[in-house]
């Protein structure tokens, strides 16, 4: 018995080629979809990780510099732990870590040099803490707040605690000027100028202090180490600006840098 073998004709073998390409086609769009939507998941999932606690209220209990042990929170002099920098001179805790309730900057008109905080800015917007999230680059601690109700920018450094703490000096130095601060004609504390040993161009204020009777024009003091006196009750006269991230209304130990008299600008 013969058989005759059957071709399949030219148009038949395109149809099958085009069967295939809707067929490679569907498949393509279904993992497209599939891609689409475990894309989407992971970005609500982020979404809710970074700002589900966003609309809570601002942090009302003590705000640590950094995690630290109970024999550290409970000491007497502070951690040396580094705040703020400009340029070469690094600016440092004056409190007791466990002491500590938030870390503030705002902005100052009265000649204040800018300083640079260091950490992460905790009040920062949307776009800035999602990418934050994302990248996860940059030091997480210690968290600051930009303060509003002044100038914009970060100027001044306001390092939250309560009254009656004791304060010690931000930088290596001596004490060049010891002067009463007074704010609608109450006295509240005393702003003790220090010239930091690191970078003498330059002037470190230290307010809201009541001063120790040790401290004069001339005493050298140590950065974390050196006692200056102990924090004054400055929300009892003047409204603070950190009271909205911090207790105790607020009452701050407030740094600044200055050019020193006489230098080059």
């Amino acid at each position: 018995m013969r058989y005759r073998a059957t071709m399949a004709s030219p148009r038949s073998r395109q149809a099958a080629r085009l069967r295939d390409r809707r067929r490679r086609a569907q498949r393509r769009a279904r993992r497209l979809v599939l891609l689409g939507a475990i894309g989407a998941l992971g970005v609500v999932t982020l979404l809710l990780t970074a700002f589900g606690s966003s609309g809570s209220s601002p942090v009302a209990s003590p705000l640590a510099a950094e995690t630290v042990s109970s024999e550290d929170a409970a000491a007497v002099r502070p951690r040396p732990q580094v705040l703020a920098t400009i340029g070469n001179l690094r600016v440092q805790l004056p409190v007791a870590a466990g002491s500590l309730t938030a870390i503030g900057f705002h902005g100052s008109s009265d000649g204040a040099l800018a300083l640079q905080p260091v950490g992460r800015q905790a009040n920062e917007g949307i776009l800035a803490r999602l990418w934050h999230r994302i990248a996860g680059s940059g030091k997480e601690s210690p968290r600051w707040y930009q303060l509003e109700g002044g100038p914009a920018g970060t100027e001044e450094l306001d390092v939250g605690a309560a009254p009656g703490t004791d304060v010690y000096a931000p930088v290596q130095g001596s004490v060049v000027a010891v002067s009463d601060l007074v704010v609608g004609g109450k006295y509240v504390g005393s702003r003790i100028d220090l010239r930091p040993s690191q970078s003498p161009s330059v002037m470190v204020s230290v307010l809201h202090v009541q001063p120790d009777r040790v401290i004069a024009v001339g005493t050298p003091v140590l950065a974390a180490t050196s006692k200056l006196g102990r924090l004054v009750n400055v929300a009892a006269v003047e409204e603070q600006a950190l009271a909205a991230h911090a207790p105790h209304d607020g009452n701050n130990v407030s740094i600044a840098v200055y050019p020193s008299p006489g230098s080059l600008p």
